[in-house]
């Protein structure tokens, strides 16, 4: 079971936000000293998300290539503001390993297949659910799908591997929410989970209900010793 640390961007800040809410910020922190925080942990493999590119629609195509300088040898996986086949290979090109895309294929569903050919097994579907059904545009918008209409897509289309956010969980410590998880693993797709993870133990569900790896944001941030904002 892999954990994957999380480090959200904003401005040029790292930051934790409760439920996608931009307004709701429990942790804000300078970039450079907090990538060289969790660097020093060795992950293997670090979950950036541009938080302001997502809600702004715009790749910062050179916030993403410093954050590849700061990770060092370690691998990222990044999303936000990722908007086209072009802009996700720009990301691949700057040094990512894996591209999280969300708004990008909800809004024409019928175009997966193209970012399968395109990026093969860098691309990350990114499934953030809410209430049931997907969330796009940094989670300011819904995508008019169902969690198993998403599915059926990526099957078809190829997809190897997705990204699921309960987004009700994000940033509350309250745990995962293992009945999502569950069902989005019975795809038989490779699953990594996001929402409300907080320990070992939560890694230990997550991995009994199939998932390969977990994203820890506020539950990191208590690793490294670092508090929220309340």
């Amino acid at each position: 079971m892999q954990l994957i640390p999380a480090i959200d961007l904003l401005g040029e800040f790292a930051v934790r936000l409760e439920q996608g809410d931009y307004e709701r910020v429990v942790f804000r922190h300078p970039l450079e000293d907090f990538f060289a925080r969790v660097v020093a942990t060795r992950p293997d493999l670090i979950h950036v998300v541009d938080l302001q590119g997502a809600r702004d629609g715009e790749l910062r195509a050179p916030v993403i290539a410093r954050c590849v300088e700061l990770a060092g040898d370690i691998p990222l996986q990044v999303s936000g503001g990722i908007r086209s086949l072009e802009a996700a290979k720009a990301v691949v090109a700057a040094g990512a390993r894996r591209v999280i895309l969300g708004t990008a294929l909800w809004r024409q569903p019928e175009a997966l297949a193209s970012y399968v050919e395109g990026l093969g097994d860098q691309l990350v579907a990114a499934l953030d659910v809410r209430d049931g059904e997907l969330a796009v545009r940094g989670w300011l918008s819904r995508a008019g799908l169902g969690v198993d209409e998403a599915l059926e897509h990526c099957r078809r289309a190829g997809v190897t591997r997705l990204h699921v956010t309960a987004i009700a969980r994000d940033g509350t410590m309250k745990g995962p929410d293992l009945e999502l998880y569950a069902r989005v693993c019975a795809s038989g797709l490779k699953v990594v989970a996001a929402g409300g993870v907080r320990d070992d133990d939560d890694l230990a569900d997550l991995e009994r209900v199939g998932c390969e790896a977990a994203v820890m944001g506020v539950g990191f941030l208590q690793r490294l010793g670092l508090a929220r904002e309340d």
